[in-house]
């Protein structure tokens, strides 16, 4: 008389109930906490390790020590202007820096290249791609700037870019058309608490800043129309009443926001 269970589906069964007993006594016997953000990366030692890229080597050592995927650790630090740990430490000429991030993973690219000194790499980038040199890093840092930071052992890089021309394009801000006051203040898209941005001066120069979040300085290319240092052709424009601005709003490159003053 046959049965609904063969031998080669007992072995089966056994054998997947065995896998989750053995499971489940795995996780009894772990800290089951996690990150909110699991499977992905620990956002808190993401925003660490670019952070202290940039001055603090102990620290790093000890994040990418314990997590080497932090190695490839980047941020949007607002209006898609990403820095990763390695960038960081690229426009900062924190060579030891780099050298520990690439040795746990991190991807070198053009701006790496250039503040390490590697002159042959970056004029085989640019003949590949010409025009790549007048490409901006994080925050609108030029790749002159990278390799300027690399000090004498960049020097040779330093030397190819300013004979190639085109490596440290400037992004000049226009004349205010109303005095900086004007602009800074309050301004709303919804009834939210967290539906809001705030402009605001930082040594001068016009800043957009949403909560606790890393301030974006703006330059104005004129008639009341900002962007963001390094971020291609995303806008912020005002409208303005007066010597007052009453709303503004966000182009990427079609408007997708807009915000009326609330102060």
């Amino acid at each position: 008389m046959k049965t609904g269970l063969t031998r080669r589906r007992l072995i089966q069964t056994s054998l997947a109930t065995g896998a989750v007993a053995g499971l489940g006594n795995a996780s009894q016997a772990q800290d089951s906490t996690v990150h909110e953000g699991f499977p992905s990366q620990d956002r808190g030692k993401v925003y660490d390790t670019v952070l202290y890229a940039h001055s603090d080597l102990d620290k790093v050592t000890a994040l990418v020590e314990g997590s080497p995927a932090l190695a490839n650790a980047a941020i949007d630090w607002g209006f898609g202007d990403w820095e990763s740990a390695l960038g960081a430490a690229a426009h900062m000429g924190f060579r030891d820096m780099a050298d520990l991030l690439i040795r746990h993973g991190a991807r070198p690219d053009l701006f790496t290249h250039a503040m390490l000194g590697h002159l042959d790499a970056v004029r085989s980038i640019v003949e590949a791609m010409p025009g790549i040199q007048s490409t901006y890093g994080p925050h609108g840092i030029t790749l002159l700037s990278h390799a300027k930071a690399g000090k004498e052992q960049a020097a040779a890089v330093v030397d190819y870019l300013e004979t190639l021309g085109g490596a440290d394009p400037k992004q000049d801000s226009a004349p205010l058309e109303i005095p900086i006051e004007g602009y800074a203040g309050a301004y709303s898209w919804g009834t939210g608490v967290d539906e809001n941005v705030t402009v605001v001066q930082r040594n001068g120069i016009v800043a957009l800043v949403r909560g606790e979040g890393f301030p974006r300085r703006l330059f104005h290319r004129g008639g009341h129309v900002f962007s963001p240092f390094g971020t291609g052709s995303l806008t912020v424009r005002f409208e303005v009443e007066g010597e007052r601005a009453v709303s503004l709003s966000v182009w990427d490159p079609e408007r997708f926001l807009t915000a009326r003053r609330v102060d």
